[in-house]
């Protein structure tokens, strides 16, 4: 329970059809936020509107300290990976690690048999095979199946997403007044939550490593220099804004690509970053097989945009052959296939050889 909307929902939907409910809320971050957008699930005020909501349902409730697991989890790896030139997903590495592994540990050890939570999703066991398989939410523009792409059988097994089966955020906030529950107006998060809204997660980035705010060369593809930049995790592929170097043609300029190695930003024309060929790495197989070879999928490689036609392939190499050129594809961003409304594949993407 993150003192939001969705997963009190949740809770109360399980209350109503008659399951023991208990009530989890994790303590991942110790800095409140005073703007509800931007609070996520680490502010005291969510604590306390779990709690209240709990108080409501009449369950019990319990707040578990993940502090430390989620520093390494998921903040030491949001570092890392921009200091490496990638651009992370934090809410893909949080679900992984900490709330479907080591939250569904405290789930069992409090003797559940489910682990509810308020994500946009579903989950349905294929009978023939077996097998559970993840599916797109009902509601398509709050689906979140993008962020849990990486569920094993074990953990689909395990869980349950009732908020997949809702027709519309909206009618969730209905249910929610119905219930009587104090948040049903409560803003959806917009933000990453250990990232003051102020400083941006550059600021952030610099104050937890000073050395990345280093002074290096911004270049054309061509290698000319163009200017300077004041650190490289200031830029993600596909940026436009704050590259402020001249353009030798006219064109304005886009983030191409970075090399942390040598500390340089390369920028271009926003034809430099369409793409037909995305690779994949740390790759997590649904409904396909990894061997797959020229799948027909839909597929996306960032949260806010709409699946497109595509192909998958497996094998040693595994990667997406997209129908029509797509735009940015971004290093240590997230790309996830579907077949109809199933999770494929997913994995996440990597650097062209």
């Amino acid at each position: 329970m993150s003192g939001g909307v969705d997963s009190s929902v949740a809770a109360a939907l399980m209350k109503r059809r008659g399951y023991d409910v208990i009530g989890l809320t994790m303590q991942i971050w110790q800095e409140s936020q005073t703007d509800p957008r931007h609070a996520g699930c680490c502010s005291l005020g969510t604590v306390e509107d779990a709690r209240r909501v709990a108080r409501v349902l009449d369950i019990p409730h319990y707040v578990l300290n993940f502090k430390e697991e989620f520093r390494k989890a998921v903040i030491e790896n949001f570092i890392d990976e921009y200091a490496a030139g990638r651009t992370p997903n934090p809410c893909v590495q949080c679900n992984k690690h900490v709330k479907f592994e080591i939250l569904m540990e405290k789930m069992r050890e409090f003797g559940c048999d489910k682990l509810v939570t308020g994500h946009y999703a579903r989950i349905r066991k294929d009978h023939a095979t077996g097998r559970f398989r993840l599916l797109r939410s009902r509601a398509t523009e709050k689906d979140q199946s993008y962020v849990l792409y990486m569920l094993d059988q074990a953990q689909l097994a395990s869980s349950w997403l009732p908020m997949g089966d809702m027709p519309s955020k909206a009618h969730a906030r209905e249910l929610a007044r119905e219930l009587g529950l104090h948040l049903a107006d409560k803003p959806d998060s917009q933000e990453i939550c250990f990232v003051s809204e102020a400083g941006g997660y550059n600021e952030f980035l610099q104050k937890n490593r000073p050395e990345l705010a280093r002074v290096g060369q911004v270049i054309d593809s061509e290698g000319n220099l163009l200017g300077e930049h004041d650190g490289i995790t200031g830029f993600t592929i596909g940026q436009r804004r704050g590259v402020r170097v001249p353009s030798r043609t006219g064109k304005p300029l886009y983030v191409l690509d970075l090399k942390p190695a040598e500390n340089t930003v390369v920028v271009g024309p926003a034809e430099g970053l369409l793409t037909k060929v995305v690779p994949l790495q740390e790759m997590y197989w649904g409904s396909v097989d990894d061997t797959c070879d020229r799948v027909r999928v839909d597929a996306k490689i960032r949260y806010n945009m709409d699946p497109v036609p595509a192909w998958l392939i497996g094998g040693p190499s595994p990667h997406l052959e997209f129908k029509e050129s797509v735009r940015a594809a971004t290093p240590g961003q997230i790309a996830v296939a579907y077949r109809g409304q199933s999770v494929a594949a997913g994995g996440t993407i990597r650097r062209m050889a």
